[in-house]
């Protein structure tokens, strides 16, 4: 069986509650509830930072059919098959969660795996209501309560504390650095890490750069570097005050600085630009997104519940990439110096890849500022 057998309960803000069954750890929880709309790569979603303090909803109805993947790191000493080392997600919710996984490479099932992390889950759940409330009403604050399991644990009512308030950074994410990865590589990228996800990573490393990666709120001052890539991260990107201060003396010197989905958030308000907050996200690996300029459409993966007001970007900066869904901001450039961003994940993982040769066009335009500096 793959439950636990005991009761569970989804509690929303909004008093609506969803009756099911328990599964992975046994206990409760609280976050902001969100959904996504991927049909696979939950491993993915699972270990993506950029999902902490969120009990996340997946609106495809089984869950966990191709098991959970082994630990095997690569040669950069990052996971294969995860986004980091541990699962971020305050909780899981999903109609149906597959408990004789089917895969040549599995190595456990997703509620033993979600137990080993410490995540609880509710399955039995008609996620298609769910996410219609969601839809209609805004992502909000909820619990997961289980039978028998400490109500004090989900930190009272839902939304009112706990992980369910989070606006900002990962406590405690601060790491002492640069962590360096490629050494000897070039050209040399000094990564502001948010919450980066491993595939960035290596979507740089791979390409024969060099990456320092530094928190997110680290001292550049010191260090050298040719080009700055701020990642993605959760929370509220006004939160992040240090971050913004770094990328707007990014914005000041002659070095490429590219933006992905935080970062971009991040480089808009360090421009001078505005931020909101949308009303249930998007998350998925099947968004479209339009590059303005040659009218191209892109599938692309997303993970953000946050977006730049078009309106509100300063002279000399403009509109890049725009959803093809809600017509939202999707990327931003500048006309006046080497600064992009983008608000979807060209590096996938989960989903298509389709717009990775960004990273191609970013260590390119690097490359080029380098030696023309070194020229000078």
């Amino acid at each position: 069986m793959n439950s636990t057998g005991r009761r569970a309960r989804l509690v929303l803000d909004d008093g609506s509650e969803f009756e099911g069954r328990a599964f992975g750890r046994p206990r409760s929880t609280s976050g902001e509830v969100v959904f996504t709309t991927g049909m696979a790569g939950y491993p993915q979603s699972l270990t993506d930072p950029s999902y902490y303090g969120q009990i996340l909803v997946a609106t495809y109805p089984l869950v966990g059919n191709y098991g959970m993947p082994d630990d095997s790191v690569d040669p950069y000493g990052l996971k294969r098959h995860y986004e980091s080392d541990r699962a971020w997600v305050s909780g899981l919710v999903v109609s149906e969660a597959c408990s004789r996984p089917s895969h040549h490479a599995s190595v456990a099932t997703l509620s033993s795996w979600l137990d080993e992390q410490g995540v609880p889950g509710i399955e039995g759940i008609d996620t298609r209501a769910l996410t219609e409330r969601l839809r209609s009403h805004g992502v909000m604050g909820g619990r997961i309560l289980v039978e028998g399991a400490s109500e004090e644990e989900a930190g009272g009512a839902a939304g009112t504390g706990g992980r369910g308030a989070l606006a900002g950074p990962i406590p405690g994410g601060a790491f002492t650095g640069p962590i360096v990865y490629g050494s000897g590589g070039e050209p040399r990228i000094a990564l502001v890490d948010c919450g980066v996800k491993n595939n960035i990573l290596r979507c740089l490393l791979g390409r024969g750069a060099e990456v320092a990666r530094l928190p997110w709120n680290g001292d550049l001052s010191s260090l050298e570097y040719d080009g700055i890539l701020l990642s993605n991260g959760p929370g509220d990107p006004k939160a992040y005050a240090r971050t913004i201060a770094t990328a707007r003396r990014a914005l000041g010197a002659d070095k490429p600085v590219f933006g992905v989905c935080l970062g971009a958030q991040i480089m808009a308000l360090a421009a001078g630009a505005d931020t909101y907050k949308l009303p249930y996200g998007h998350r998925g690996q099947n968004q479209p997104c339009v590059e303005r300029g040659t009218g191209r459409c892109y599938i692309t993966s997303q993970n953000h519940g946050y977006a730049v007001r078009e309106e509100s970007l300063p002279e000399l900066w403009e509109s890049w990439f725009v959803n093809g869904n809600d017509g939202t901001l999707e990327g931003i450039r500048s006309t006046a110096g080497p600064f992009q961003a983008v608000q979807f994940h060209p590096e996938g993982c989960p989903g298509p890849r389709d717009t990775e040769f960004l990273f191609d066009r970013f260590l390119d335009e690097v490359r080029r500022f380098a030696s023309g500096r070194s020229a000078a």
